[in-house]
């Protein structure tokens, strides 16, 4: 993952505008969502709409990666590559958005539903979200980033029976898109890198509703569960203080743009 960057409350604020715009190009992918749009489209008008604001989309072309957005369907943990498959109205679609723009980056990513996912399928996202605050409590100078990872997993495996995906983490963010150090969404209290103010880092649960085994797609990119079941990811950039962690990205902004769409279920935060 690299090496471990403090940041000044100057850089910091220069990340808090990219994790602000990424929020606001998640809320109008969230606009644009509907029975019968693909991803593709979404995938472009996101791209557009980042430009319009002066920055450049994060992920297009990093590491090869080929998008603006990762956008994964149900079974779909990360990674997904848009495509021009139409979205159903029992979808739910994970979208990960990431900007650069005055040599930093912002990261967030949020999971959107359809009008027919399930109870179950909705509980699966609730649960996650709600990990990803507890995570979130924990990220706090003189604590270690064992103690977000054992939050989480505590919240989605221990309490709620989930499965939580070892083979990808959380990561640090700034300069580069992935830095040290690694946040994983399981292990020990009191277990690795001391967290200390100016620390920025991405936390990102990814939780199955079955087991925690995944795999990769033939087309090299998509992370998807092994036995089908669904998978949920959100995801928050924050900086660790003294005090209370402050986080970046906004996810309120999110649910607001959902309340004008009757298409997508409209996802209230249940910390």
């Amino acid at each position: 993952m690299g090496q471990v960057y403090y940041k000044t409350s100057e850089e910091i604020a220069i990340i808090q505008v990219n994790c602000m715009l990424v929020s606001k190009t998640l809320a109008y992918v969230g606009s644009l969502l509907k029975p019968g749009v693909t991803g593709a489209f979404v995938d472009a008008k996101a791209e557009e709409f980042i430009r319009d604001h002066d920055a450049l989309p994060g992920f297009k072309n990093l590491y090869g990666f080929p998008s603006t957005l990762c956008i994964s369907l149900n079974e779909g943990v990360v990674h997904g590559i848009p495509s021009d498959i139409e979205f159903k109205d029992d979808d739910i679609v994970s979208v990960d958005c990431g900007v650069y723009n005055n040599e930093f980056f912002g990261d967030a990513a949020f999971t959107f539903a359809f009008p027919e996912v399930s109870d179950e399928t909705m509980d699966l996202l609730h649960t996650t979200n709600q990990s990803l605050y507890l995570g979130i409590e924990q990220a706090r100078s003189g604590n270690r980033i064992g103690d977000i990872s054992n939050a989480i997993q505590h919240h989605c495996e221990r309490v709620n029976g989930y499965g939580i995906v070892r083979e990808l983490v959380g990561h640090g963010l700034g300069r580069n898109l992935h830095e040290g150090p690694e946040v994983p969404n399981f292990g020990s209290r009191g277990r690795g890198h001391k967290m200390q103010e100016g620390l920025v880092i991405a936390i990102e649960p990814m939780v199955n509703m079955g087991k925690r085994h995944v795999k990769q797609s033939d087309d090299g990119w998509t992370i998807v569960t092994r036995d089908g079941k669904p998978s949920a990811h959100f995801e928050h950039t924050i900086a660790v203080t003294d005090g209370e962690p402050i986080i970046l990205s906004d996810h309120s902004i999110v649910e607001e743009a959902l309340k004008n769409n009757a298409e997508i279920k409209n996802f209230s935060i249940k910390k």
